[in-house]
């Protein structure tokens, strides 16, 4: 007879239960998450954020139709090289051991999209010659993806600084010792490029000792239309 009292109290309980139930389904509530929240103490179950989604070399957003998704990462001091990533496809990284001190550079056909060539460029204690022997040949409309490493600006001449002027490059007049520098131009562009940054070397700003912080820019290229012939 002692749980006379606990067992009609489990019965109230029950019965008050199975009462809202049906009278929250009969006007279109959730009973379940009703009798989650009874039992919880009150406190709902927290739905997760969904995570934002990401697009082609993890842009925000895709870019519109017949244009080209890239992202370009600076090399960290001289410690972690650059990476250039376009529609996906990793073209420079040091996981495909394609990167070098100084200048890397992915050449682009500018019509199709499709990789043409991807070389680095020492600047520290290679040949100019070599740069310029490579920049002089390009076709009209080649994309020229350039991430800098360690440093990217000490053997550059006047010719190779105008060579990038050309492409529609703003920065590599001032371009100096260890700097940071991500740039997209292309050939017989007939302005300025909008995709180039630059970090100055400075003891005063620098994030690691002796050289800026890397850069990091992307954003979305349209495609050439193919020439009339």
């Amino acid at each position: 007879m002692r749980l006379a009292g606990p067992l009609r109290a489990v019965v109230v309980v029950l019965l008050v239960g199975l009462t809202w139930l049906l009278a929250s389904s009969l006007l279109g509530g959730d009973g379940s998450s009703v009798m989650k929240t009874f039992f919880s103490g009150g406190e709902e179950e927290s739905t997760p954020e969904p995570r934002p989604r990401k697009y082609k070399c993890g842009l925000s957003a895709p870019c519109p139709p017949k244009h080209l998704a890239f992202r370009l990462i600076s090399g960290a001091a001289n410690v972690i090289g650059p990476k250039i990533c376009l529609e996906d496809k990793i073209l420079i990284s040091s996981v495909r051991n394609n990167v070098g001190r100084g200048l890397n550079i992915a050449l682009v056909n500018g019509v199709s999209g499709e990789l043409l060539e991807t070389r680095a460029f020492d600047m520290w204690a290679g040949d100019v010659s070599d740069l310029l022997k490579f920049l002089r040949p390009l076709h009209e409309g080649t994309l020229v993806f350039v991430a800098s490493f360690d440093d990217p600006a000490s053997k550059l001449n006047d010719e190779a600084r105008r060579l990038f002027e050309e492409l529609g490059s703003t920065a590599v007049k001032e371009l100096a010792f260890r700097d940071s520098w991500v740039f997209v131009g292309a050939k017989g562009i007939d302005s300025k490029s909008p995709f180039e940054q630059r970090m100055k070397n400075s003891k005063t700003s620098n994030k690691y000792e002796g050289w800026p912080e890397s850069l990091e820019m992307d954003g979305c290229i349209p495609l050439r239309a193919p020439l009339e012939s």
